[in-house]
């Protein structure tokens, strides 16, 4: 990194702040009010997802690595009312988990968002492939509503996409607008896509998204570049922040924790974002992450601790920034396996990891011809190291991943 560089983050630290979604049905000035326990009165702090009009808390609960219902339950009896997950979260059972705490509840005091995956992409091109079909999205939708117990949610994403093209895929937008229709407005409107700035930009492009779903965080090279898209953005998209504890560690092996009230003032800083969705397991985290909306002020302490941290070296965050994509002579997909890799490391989620590394077609033994890796990360990753260490997992029966 350059001096100028260097010195935009810095200021940008002291200073400051993807995927794309359908909008929440209820009415436009209301507020989704949450069932907070009768022994601790919590603030809760709201703002406004983009033209929809609908108030969700700043602090929301991604689902994706939770199996304890009773944990789903405590974090809508503390104040929060925004729950996202996806139909291919831990096989399917992520959506079944949620639908059997969210039937004891009215259904206008919570907000799903739920995200239809297709892995028949060509991953070196950035592009769908035509099994990649509007049917196969309707019927993995019609899984989730089942699974989920209703027949609607309130936001729906196109999971992981990363170009324009994926972005604007037609098959799948085809797919919205039937489900548009299906349910009149009780239907999700729009859809989400993972990206970052060229996927954020396609999606105000397109005039058809609703809400922006994207990483946020304090370790990302191109904080400046995130800060521009997602106000051009801001105009007209709901904005929701993800990967804001960038993995939760800044080393590999863990003995360096993320500061997770220092990374939540960060993200939520960024007016623009209107929630954010870390992934909290346990109890104490979930009062962590639901107690930091008591002062959401970022100090100059906050910006010192992220600094160090986004100077680190290593680490489990992969920030998906593609340099390395062109640079292994085997032509590894080093991008997904950096991913899986976080997966794995950082947020313990193996079946994720098995199945993004299945679905990779690479075997264990391709980096033991490299006496040398020649893949060079910005992050300062070991790629042979954490390469070799994350396609092991392809040695694992599957059935100790269900």
């Amino acid at each position: 990194m350059n001096k100028q560089n260097s010195l935009t983050r810095r200021n940008f630290l002291k200073t400051a702040t993807a995927g794309l979604g359908g909008y929440v049905m209820l009415s436009p000035d209301q507020a989704v009010e949450p069932k907070t326990s009768p022994e601790k009165q919590r603030k809760i702090v709201y703002r406004t997802l983009g033209k929809t009009g609908i108030k969700v808390p700043v602090i929301s609960m991604g689902v994706m690595n939770a199996d304890n219902p009773n944990l789903v339950k405590a974090a809508l009896d503390n104040g929060i009312v925004h729950l996202d997950t996806a139909w291919g979260y831990q096989q399917g059972r992520n959506e079944k988990m949620i639908g059997s705490v969210i039937k004891n509840y009215p259904r206008n005091s919570y907000v799903i968002a739920t995200k239809i995956h297709d892995r028949a992409r060509d991953r070196e091109k950035g592009i769908f492939t035509k099994d990649a079909t509007e049917e196969g999205f309707l019927k993995k939708f019609d899984e989730s509503m089942e699974r989920l117990g209703f027949e609607y949610v309130d936001i729906l994403y196109l999971h992981s996409s990363y170009t324009r093209e994926m972005t604007l895929y037609k098959p799948f937008l085809k797919a919205m607008e039937k489900l548009k229709k299906r349910g009149a407005y009780q239907i999700c409107r729009r859809l989400n896509t993972l990206g970052e700035p060229e996927v954020i930009q396609a999606a105000v492009d397109s005039k058809f998204f609703d809400v922006v779903l994207s990483s946020y965080n304090f370790k990302q090279d191109h904080i400046d570049q995130m800060q521009e898209a997602i106000a051009k953005a801001a105009a007209g998209l709901g904005i929701v922040g993800m990967k804001t504890f960038a993995g939760g560690f800044l080393d590999e092996e863990k003995t360096k924790p993320v500061d997770p009230n220092a990374a939540i003032r960060f993200a939520l800083k960024n007016e623009n974002i209107t929630t954010i969705i870390p992934g909290f397991t346990t109890f104490d985290q979930m009062e962590i992450d639901i107690a930091a909306m008591e002062n959401l002020t970022y100090t100059e302490k906050d910006s010192e601790v992220l600094e160090l941290g986004f100077n680190s070296r290593g680490g489990v965050y992969c920030q998906g920034c593609q340099t390395c994509a062109d640079q292994c002579p085997k032509h590894l997909p080093i991008p997904d396996l950096m991913r899986a890799h976080m997966y794995a490391y950082a947020y313990k989620n193996y079946w994720e990891a098995k199945e993004l590394v299945s679905s990779l077609n690479v075997d264990s033994i391709q980096c033991d011809d490299c006496t040398r890796c020649s893949v060079k990360c910005v992050k300062g990753f070991d790629i042979k190291h954490k390469c070799m260490e994350i396609v092991s997992l392809n040695s694992v029966p599957q059935r100790f991943f269900v």
